[in-house]
């Protein structure tokens, strides 16, 4: 149990094709967005679509294969952690970020790509 105390599992499309960036030491980064979709009907029987916007990282091992294999569209399902951070913007106001941090990720079916 000590290890599902963080532990996030989501199941959507990529909004942007990866962000990568190179650190230091070779060692790479992917920051990237999820959008998951929640249905219901309303109380007049619409059909109401919810989407939530994730926004995701991944670190090493895991950014290269987010870099070779996922691109805008793509449907995944991704396994990680929730992590709260903040910084300074350039006006000097401190920002507030959730972020998933993921440790794992598999390719779905679903969305092609359009042209």
């Amino acid at each position: 149990m000590k290890s599902m105390r963080n532990k996030v599992q989501l199941i959507g499309n990529l909004g942007i094709n990866p962000e990568m960036m190179d650190l230091q030491k070779g060692q790479k980064l992917a920051k990237f967005s999820l959008a998951t979709n929640e249905s219901y009907y309303n109380a007049s029987g619409d059909k109401i679509t919810d989407t939530q916007w994730h926004q995701l990282v991944a670190w090493g091992k895991v950014a290269e294969r987010v870099e070779k294999l996922l691109k805008k569209g793509t449907e995944v399902a991704i396994e990680g952690k929730l992590v709260n951070r903040s910084y300074e913007d350039k006006a000097g106001n401190k920002r507030y970020i959730t972020e998933v941090v993921v440790n794992d990720f598999l390719l779905l079916g679903g969305k092609k790509e359009t042209n």
